[in-house]
C-alpha cells in the first residue's frame, strides 16, 4: 500500500530532465529556471545553492496549509513576533490575529510578524518550526535546501536551489488557498481589537503582466533580488524562479513571454 501511495505522488511531482537545459538567458540571474505546465524548458545552476530570501516563506506557508488548521483561529502575537525586522505588517506583542490573515499578509507583503506568528503557533517556538521545515525539505527530496529561520532573514547555512524552489512551489500550488493568496495585490486585515491594516503585494507581475498569477519575490542583502513568478494563459502555466536576478521584474517578464511564445509554437 505504501508503494502505491508513494508512486502515486511521484506521478504529481514535477519532472526533471535527464539532460543539461538550455541557458536561454545566460545573463538574467546567479540562478534561474522557466518550466511550462511542469516541464523544465530553460535553466542556469538550477541545483546551485543560493540564498532564498523571502522565497523562504513559501515553505512556512506550506506547513501551515498542511496541518489543515482553520483559517478563523485567533492567533495571539509574541513580543518576539512584534519586533521581527524587515518588511512587516505592523503587529504589536498581545495583539490578535486570525491564521488566514497572517498567512495572507505573510505571502502577500511578506510581512515578518506575521511569519513569526505563524511559526509560533504552529510548532511552539520558532526553533522547534525551522526544525519541521527542515524535516519537509528532506522529505520533499529537496537536496541543496537548509533553513535557519522561517522568514528568509540571510544567515549562515540558510540556502535553497532554484531547483528546490520549484518542486517545493508546485507543491504548494496544490492547495487553492495558496493560489488565491498569491494572486492578490492587495488584502486588508484586521486585529481583534478592530485594528485594520493593509497588507501590499511585493510582485510586480501581477496587474502588469497578462495571466499574472503569483507567486512570491524576495530580497536580502545576500540574496539579491529573487522571485517565484507564475502566468497562466489559454490553460498554459508558466513558472520561473529566478536567484539574483539584478533586473529582477524585465528578465521575469521577458522570460514569460519567451516561454509562452515557445509553448504556443510546439516548443
Amino acid at each position: 500500500m505504501l508503494h502505491r501511495v508513494a508512486a502515486a505522488l511521484l506521478a504529481l511531482a514535477p519532472v526533471a530532465p535527464a539532460a543539461p537545459l538550455e541557458d536561454r538567458f545566460p545573463h538574467a540571474a546567479a540562478s534561474y529556471l522557466v518550466a511550462v505546465d511542469g516541464r523544465l524548458l530553460w535553466a542556469r545552476a538550477p541545483e546551485k545553492p543560493l540564498p532564498p530570501a523571502s522565497l523562504t516563506k513559501i515553505m512556512t506557508a506550506l506547513l501551515v496549509l498542511e496541518r489543515g488548521g482553520s483559517p478563523d483561529e485567533w492567533l495571539k502575537v509574541s513580543p518576539r513576533a512584534a519586533k521581527a525586522t524587515g518588511t512587516w505588517l505592523g503587529l504589536r506583542a498581545g495583539d490578535q490575529i486570525r491564521a488566514g490573515d497572517a498567512l495572507t499578509a505573510m505571502l502577500v507583503s511578506s510581512a515578518n510578524d506575521a511569519c513569526l506568528v505563524l511559526a509560533e503557533h504552529i510548532a511552539g517556538s520558532v526553533e522547534a518550526f525551522v526544525e519541521l521545515m527542515n524535516r519537509r525539505a528532506v522529505d520533499l527530496g529537496l537536496s541543496a535546501t537548509r533553513f535557519e529561520n522561517p522568514c528568509g532573514h540571510d544567515a549562515p547555512g540558510h540556502h535553497s536551489a532554484a531547483m528546490d524552489l520549484w518542486r517545493l512551489t508546485q507543491r504548494a500550488l496544490a492547495f487553492p488557498e495558496f493560489r488565491r493568496i498569491v494572486a492578490l495585490e492587495r488584502a486588508e486585515v484586521r486585529t481583534r481589537d478592530g485594528r485594520s491594516l493593509s497588507a501590499v503585494t511585493g510582485n510586480a507581475l501581477l496587474g502588469r503582466v497578462r495571466g499574472a498569477t503569483g507567486v512570491k519575490s524576495g530580497f536580502t542583502p545576500a540574496a539579491g533580488k529573487c522571485l517565484v513568478g507564475r502566468a497562466e494563459r489559454d490553460g498554459t502555466e508558466v513558472v520561473i524562479v529566478l536567484l539574483g536576478a539584478p533586473d529582477r521584474w524585465w528578465t521575469a517578464a521577458k522570460m514569460l513571454e519567451a516561454a509562452f511564445d515557445e509553448a504556443a509554437h510546439g516548443g
